[in-house]
């Protein structure tokens, strides 16, 4: 059974400053502290990655897993899906941008992992905590 996640937070920047930040996967070793790599497979007519690769810090150990991305309602929703992986069953989630003036946007993370083995849930209740961080760091980045 997938475990689920969701967090909110208020940034102080425009949505398409948030939205860009979000989709520069390239740039997160650089701000999203448990990702060490990522690569992108394949990109869209108009640039954006669809398929992209990482290597991340979980769990102590470094897992990879593939995410395919949807902009159908983008700017406004950016959603994934787990295309592989080796410690996961699955992955989706999706960041959700609402303008809340023109310098503001509420940023919701939803996030849902089913992890290959079964956990104890202090540790799962840890990983969530690691997981759902990316939208504080994404918020540091932007508010910086």
């Amino acid at each position: 059974m997938a475990d689920s996640a969701t967090q909110t937070a208020i940034i102080a920047a425009p949505l398409d400053r948030c939205f860009s930040a979000a989709i520069d996967y390239e740039s997160y070793p650089k701000w999203a502290h448990d990702v060490k790599e990522v690569v992108v497979h394949k990109r869209d007519a108009q640039g954006r990655a669809t398929e992209v690769e990482y290597r991340a810090s979980a769990l102590g150990r470094s897992t990879h897993y593939t995410l395919a991305y949807d902009y159908s309602a983008a700017p406004a929703r950016l959603e994934w899906k787990m295309v592989k992986g080796d410690i996961m069953r699955s992955i989706g989630g999706a960041y959700t941008f609402t303008s809340q003036d023109p310098n503001t946007t509420k940023v919701t993370y939803d996030v849902s992992v089913d992890l290959v083995i079964p956990l104890p849930g202090f540790i799962k209740r840890r990983a969530e905590v690691r997981i759902v961080n990316t939208l504080r760091e994404l918020k540091a980045l932007l508010e910086s």
